[in-house]
């Protein structure tokens, strides 16, 4: 592996990855291709990271397929984030999920085929998002079946098995891996975990989708990125073709979630406030977690009061750059009544 391709690497967890493959492989040469939408912007890349010669950040869309070559021209390695993520923000505006999500993945995808002697490995980054609510526990890579229930899930769901059609078509060297949620540094406030600290931090009410049941199988970011890093060099054989979840395998209410930061910040658990339930919400996701260890020999570490803490350090140490996000912490949507709320 001598040079790599991360589209969305001024994101979050794009960025996280971004930090993690540069200080693990000194020699490697690394381009990072973003549209710098509102959820990235140089700022979330060290400076360290953007003064290194062996760094090459590319301002542009995935859907730019003469963009898409140039760079890839240039690389072997290709780990593919670019998307719009937030399930919420899709009820609002659901064609640029589509657009983003299915048609950027399929240029990406096309443009792995046309540098196919050049490019050695291709990670495309979905979602468990695709999975729906667990009918089975844990959900399963290859049982489980795919039922998802926003536009977001849908498109990624699409990109999933679009990725996975030309590994089967043309032998493309891809691997997919599905992220469970994610928490940590880079986080935009529009996610829950961020949400909740910013808020807690600053005396504002936490708000609760439904009763707060709704389960999520949380992953610190830091795990992912050393998961994704054990896919680079993992035997390529071994995973052509394969899905392979990044979960801790443990289920969290949000409920639960909420009042843990609530503790830790030492904010009041008055600051609780319930509102209605999210359209297109998933009741519980929880990770079958044996094929990552078993290809990958990788599991989760960062236990979720660990996380949290350290994401609540990170928030209180960098309000300069979450606090120009909070006008976007939530989103207006007019439900399938007429009816509008804000989430």
């Amino acid at each position: 592996m001598n040079a790599m391709l991360i589209t969305g690497g001024a994101g979050f967890i794009g960025s996280n990855f971004l930090s993690a493959v540069m200080k693990r492989y000194p020699r490697l040469e690394v381009y990072v291709l973003d549209a710098m939408t509102y959820a990235g912007h140089p700022e979330n890349i060290a400076p360290e990271i953007r003064a290194s010669p062996r760094f090459h950040l590319w301002y542009g869309n995935i859907c730019n397929a003469e963009l898409v070559s140039d760079i890839m021209d240039h690389v072997d390695t290709v780990v593919h984030f670019a998307a719009e993520t937030h399930v919420a923000r899709s009820i609002f505006d659901n064609w640029v999920f589509f657009q983003t999500d299915v048609m950027g993945t399929h240029i990406i995808a096309n443009q792995v085929l046309r540098h196919r002697k050049r490019i050695k490995r291709f990670i495309h980054i979905s979602t468990s998002e695709v999975y729906g609510t667990a009918i089975s526990e844990p959900m399963d890579e290859d049982e489980h079946p795919l039922m998802p229930l926003s536009p977001y899930a849908s498109a990624k769901c699409g990109a999933d098995r679009l990725v996975y059609s030309y590994w089967k078509t043309y032998d493309i060297p891809a691997v997919i891996i599905r992220p469970f949620n994610q928490y940590g540094p880079c986080q935009h406030l529009e996610k829950c975990v961020p949400r909740f600290v910013t808020s807690a931090l600053f005396g504002e009410p936490l708000t609760v989708h439904g009763d707060g049941s709704a389960a999520r199988d949380w992953v610190f970011v830091d795990d992912t990125c050393r998961g994704l890093v054990a896919a680079l060099e993992a035997p390529l054989d071994a995973l052509l073709g394969e899905v392979i979840n990044m979960g801790t395998g443990i289920a969290t209410d949000v409920l639960t979630l909420a009042r843990n930061v609530l503790d830790i910040t030492g904010a009041s658990q008055s600051l609780l406030e319930f509102i209605e339930d999210r359209p297109g919400q998933v009741d519980k996701h929880i990770a079958a977690t044996d094929k990552a260890a078993r290809l990958l020999k990788w599991k989760a570490t960062t236990d979720l009061d660990t996380g949290l803490e350290k994401t609540v350090e990170w928030y209180r140490a960098h309000e300069a750059w979450w606090r120009k996000q909070e006008w976007m912490k939530h989103v207006e949507l007019t439900l399938s009544n007429g009816r509008k709320v804000s989430h």
